[in-house]
């Protein structure tokens, strides 16, 4: 080992590596931090730049389900409890990782280390500490703790009274049990574990609220026994009960600003790296709070629990960790989306004339039978059909397998029906199949054969403010009277191909009528960075983008609103940024930079851009 490791040993920890795959070509330091409860890994500095991951495993190399362990991928540091990730071995607690590692490092191979670090003699007395994950709910929170102390209900309860001690940062509430449980805390336990549940309003939680959202904390610290012998556990709760907003295409779930940051995002138990977030369907806006839009094609779907015909959108698990403070806290969540009541099933539309959509054998309770699933001509069959035949896959004609039209404006909708019934079946006394009946809908817009599409886009940037003061911000309107803007929890907007977005760029908090806002440019992106590509032009130099097939149109602002000036409103026809020959599915984030010249006295010519007729006149045409 390295100078590192060895001045590691004299602190009482060993490094081993058991090779599973193929012995690692580059000698790895793992500095080791051994606490009382746990144990901190330091990985080498080499792996920031290169695809890793690790996991902790038992002797045969499985992963261990039950083992709290955090990995923050930006520290390059491990963080594990003694209890159920280690293995008492010779007076140590051993922890065993599995470290995959790419080709750059370890020939794309997985190693095995095992670390140990010794375990306190058992005369010596010291507090046992855990530091749960918290099970949020939309009524309470709850956190799980091994069951090292005695039940709430044993026979010493009388001689070995419990405390309860609350930091709500201001000041510390000691409680008895009884009178715990009068304030909003209940304890539970079984065989094998401690549970403390905490409604929101209990005594010493700390709340922050954001735009109808609330996120709740409390620190807590449970004691039991006399001084001398004290046993201890503590945790720090973390709980945003939601709910979340869903629209046609993501799910979003938002937590309030508070003093913490996210590190680490976990999905059904999968740790996604922060840097891959995108790639996996989920887009993160840390702007004002946390926001995470989730691709709801990465839902999974149910049956509706209550009074509701159609299908709800859910995620089984979503697992947060912040650093607050200093401090790791982890939460799981389970957000789901409202019922989607009689929603179509989601088709991808060709431009030669088909739809495409596939149908899932768990869109119902008890499963779906696929093989009995009909369109509204039956003779038109699935094209595929998966071997475990959980999902089917139709290429239907837009003139055939009883396909229908109908004009909507300047739009056609085409849309048939997905049907298991059972009066399509063989007659019976009883069924045991479910009843199924979807309406699949695909539309284009009239005389042009393009996909049609969703696009969305996130609430406007914070305003940026500068010496002044002075704030301007972008917004988003429904339709060209300018009204009423979307609101917050309405981002991101669902638009597709070629329908107007109406903006307005509009300067806030002044009241001098001799200021006049002029657009300089404006330009859309696919991340919330505005200098990021792809890019594509919407405004430059205050004029529409010429080599756009559909030009920026501008509107004039009335003299219904308070200082016209101030304002300066666009419509652009919305579109999709197209890598090779694909559309991307990611969201579009639209940017401005924009002038404040004074009115009567127009020094300078970006206060005054002059278009080219052309364009002027093009835009006219549109």
């Amino acid at each position: 080992f390295s100078l590192v490791c060895r001045l590691l040993l004299l602190l009482g920890c060993l490094i081993v590596p058991l090779t599973t795959g193929a012995t690692s070509s580059m000698a790895l330091d793992f500095p080791v931090s051994c606490h009382n409860d746990k144990m901190l890994i330091g990985f080498p500095r080499e792996l920031g730049s290169n695809f890793w991951q690790v996991h902790v495993v038992d002797t045969s190399g499985e992963e261990i389900v039950d083992c709290d362990y955090m990995v923050d991928h930006e520290r390059l540091t491990l963080t594990a409890l003694y209890v159920n990730c280690t293995r008492l071995e010779h007076d140590q607690h051993q922890l065993r990782i599995e470290l995959l590692l790419n080709r750059t490092i370890a020939g794309d191979k997985n190693v095995t280390y095992s670390i140990g670090c010794d375990a306190l003699p058992a005369d010596e007395v010291v507090p046992t500490i855990f530091t749960g994950v918290t099970n949020c709910t939309k009524d309470f929170m709850a956190v799980v703790f091994p069951r090292l102390l005695p039940s709430f209900a044993d026979e010493h309860m009388s001689q070995m009274a419990w405390i309860l001690s609350i930091d709500d940062g201001t000041r510390t509430h000691r409680l008895s049990l009884r009178q715990a449980m009068q304030q909003g805390y209940t304890f539970l336990a079984d065989s094998n574990n401690l549970i403390f549940q905490v409604s929101f309003g209990a005594t010493g939680v700390t709340s922050y609220k954001q735009d109808n959202q609330m996120l709740y904390t409390v620190a807590l610290k449970l004691s039991y026994g006399p001084p001398d012998q004290r046993l201890t556990v503590e945790s720090r709760m973390i709980c945003a009960p939601g709910p979340a907003t869903c629209n046609s295409t993501h799910m979003t779930v938002a937590i309030p600003a508070f003093p913490g940051i996210l590190s680490a995002v976990s999905v059904e138990n999968r740790n996604i790296p922060m840097n891959q977030l995108q790639a996996n369907g989920i887009i993160l806006d840390a702007r004002r709070g946390v926001k995470l839009h989730i691709n709801r094609r990465t839902l999974k779907s149910r049956l509706y629990e209550e009074n509701c015909l159609g299908l709800q959108s859910y995620m089984a698990s979503l697992r947060l960790t912040f650093n607050f403070r200093g401090e790791m806290l982890s939460m799981v969540t389970y957000p789901e989306c409202p019922c989607d009541q009689h929603a179509p099933i989601a088709a991808v539309c060709t431009q030669d004339g088909y739809m495409d959509f596939e149908v899932l054998s768990d869109r119902t309770k008890p499963a779906l039978d696929l093989n009995t699933i009909r369109l509204r001509d039956p003779t038109c069959k699935p094209v595929f059909k998966s071997p475990s035949n959980d999902m089917v896959q139709f290429h239907v004609p837009l003139n055939m397998c009883g396909t229908r039209q109908r004009f909507e404006g300047e739009r056609i909708t085409y849309e048939n029906e997905v049907r298991a019934l059972w009066a399509d079946l063989p007659p019976r006394r009883i069924s045991r199949d479910s009843e199924f009946r979807l309406t699949v809908v695909c539309t284009y817009k009239s005389g042009d054969a393009s996909l049609s599409a969703r696009i969305s886009s996130l609430p406007p940037p914070v305003s940026s403010i500068n010496q002044g003061p002075l704030s301007l911000i972008l917004l988003i309107y429904p339709d060209d009277s300018y009204l009423q803007p979307y609101s917050d929890d309405q981002y991101p907007i669902v638009k597709y191909l070629q329908q107007p977005i109406f903006l307005e760029v509009q300067v806030l908090n002044r009241n001098d009528p001799n200021i006049k806002l002029v657009l300089d440019d404006c330009w859309a992106t696919t991340s919330q960075d505005p200098s990021s590509l792809p890019r594509w032009n919407i405004v430059v130099d205050g004029c529409d983008y010429e080599l756009d097939n559909y030009r920026t149109a501008f509107h004039p602002v009335g003299l219904a609103v308070s200082y016209p000036n101030y304002r300066q409103r666009f419509e652009v026809k919305t579109f999709a940024f197209v890598v090779g020959d694909k559309a991307l599915t990611s969201l579009v984030y639209f940017h401005c930079s924009a002038l404040l010249c004074d009115r009567l006295h127009l020094d300078s010519p970006l206060c005054s851009p002059r278009c080219p007729l052309s364009a002027r006149n093009k835009r006219g045409r549109i």
